[in-house]
C-alpha cells in the first residue's frame, strides 16, 4: 500500500472509530508497524488533519472533519453502487431519489476509470424486491423525518381483521422484513417496544412533541432488546 493510500485509511479508521484508536490498533489493521504509524500520524498532523492524541493513548479525529471521496477501490464502488440500487426499489420515492442522487455526487469526483466501473458495476437488484407499495397510504419520508428530528407521531393501526386503534409512539427505525416494511417505535400505550407494519398504519401524524436526545438511547435500547435487528415484524 502506498503511503498516500495508507494516509486516506488511517483518517477512514479514525472517522469510523467512536473512540480513541491506539497505535497498535491502527498498525495491526494496516499491516505495518507502530512507528510507521507514528510518522504517519505526525504527517497528517502536519497537513493539517485535526488529528488529537499522541502515542500510547490513543488518536481521535475532531468532529466535522471529512475528506471528499477522491479514492474508492472496486469493492466500495460495488458496495455504493449496490447500496443505491436496493435502495431505489425498497425505499420510497424521496430516498429513491436521493440514492440517484449520491451515486451522481460521487460519479462527478471518480477517475474516468474509476467512473466507467461505476457505470459498468455488474451487480443488479431484480424489480420484484420491494414492500407492497401500494398498501402503504401514509408518508414514509415524513415517518423518516420524525425519526430524525425525534419527534412523536400519532398513528391508526389497524390489526389483521382490520380493526384500528389509536397509538402515540416514538418512532425510531424503519426496517425490512422480507417484503413488509416495519416502523420500530416505542408505544405509549403498551409502554413497550413494538414493530408496526406499515401497510397497517391506516392514518399518521406527526405531533409538536419532542423527545430530543433520547432517539440515539432508545434505538440502541432496542437493538439490545431484539438482539440486533433481524426481520421479525
Amino acid at each position: 500500500m502506498r503511503r498516500a493510500e495508507r494516509l486516506f485509511e488511517i483518517v477512514q479508521h479514525l472517522r469510523r472509530s467512536r473512540g480513541p484508536i491506539t497505535a497498535a490498533e491502527l498498525a495491526e489493521s494496516l499491516e505495518v508497524c507502530e512507528r510507521t504509524v507514528y510518522r504517519d500520524m505526525a504527517a497528517l498532523q502536519g497537513q493539517g488533519v485535526p488529528v488529537d492524541g499522541e502515542a500510547g493513548l490513543g488518536y481521535v479525529l475532531a468532529p466535522g472533519y471529512d475528506l471528499p471521496p477522491l479514492m474508492f477501490t472496486a469493492d466500495e464502488i460495488e458496495a455504493v453502487v449496490l447500496g443505491a440500487r436496493l435502495v431505489a426499489q425498497a425505499g420510497d420515492p424521496a430516498l429513491a431519489r436521493a440514492s440517484d442522487d449520491v451515486v451522481a455526487k460521487i460519479e462527478a469526483v471518480l477517475s474516468p476509470e474509476l467512473a466507467r466501473r461505476l457505470a459498468d458495476t455488474a451487480l443488479f437488484v431484480p424489480t420484484a424486491y420491494r414492500p407492497p407499495k401500494p398498501e402503504i397510504d401514509v408518508d414514509l419520508a415524513a415517518i423518516r423525518h420524525a425519526i430524525r428530528d425525534e419527534t412523536k407521531i400519532t398513528i391508526a393501526y389497524a390489526d389483521a381483521e382490520g380493526r384500528a386503534t389509536e397509538r402515540t409512539v416514538r418512532p425510531i427505525a424503519i426496517a425490512f422484513y422480507e417484503q413488509r416494511m416495519v416502523v420500530a417505535a416505542w408505544c405509549e400505550l403498551r409502554e413497550a417496544f413494538r414493530h408496526f407494519r406499515a401497510d397497517r398504519i391506516v392514518r399518521m401524524e406527526v405531533t409538536e412533541t419532542r423527545f430530543s436526545g433520547h432517539g440515539v438511547r432508545m434505538r440502541a435500547a432496542w437493538l439490545k432488546e431484539v438482539g440486533s435487528y433481524s426481520g421479525e415484524a
